[in-house]
């Protein structure tokens, strides 16, 4: 095996339980959209569009809930995991 390849491969970072725990924040609250909206789907009027505006069809509150999540995880987790591990080290 090269060296040169070894070197390069990033070792996996070991999270602390409270990194593991905001991390987990955002898939588990798009899974409660999810589930919300297999338990009430006649809280989504996609379903059946009749007679209905843009803005009720856009503004559901599953799919509100699962795009709050699906934000956190992909715009503020990475910030906020990389502010904890600089915490973490300054700890040290």
């Amino acid at each position: 095996m090269n060296a040169e390849l070894v070197s390069e491969l990033e070792v996996p970072v070991q999270r602390t339980g409270r990194a593991r725990f905001v991390a987990a924040l955002g898939p588990l609250t798009a899974l409660a959209g999810v589930v919300w909206a297999i338990l009430q789907p006649y809280r989504v009027t996609l379903l059946h569009p009749r007679g209905q505006g843009f803005w009720w069809l856009f503004v559901e509150p599953p799919l509100l809930v699962i795009a709050v999540g699906l934000l956190f995880y992909f715009v503020v987790l990475p910030g906020l995991l990389e502010d904890l591990e600089g915490h973490r080290a300054a700890a040290r």
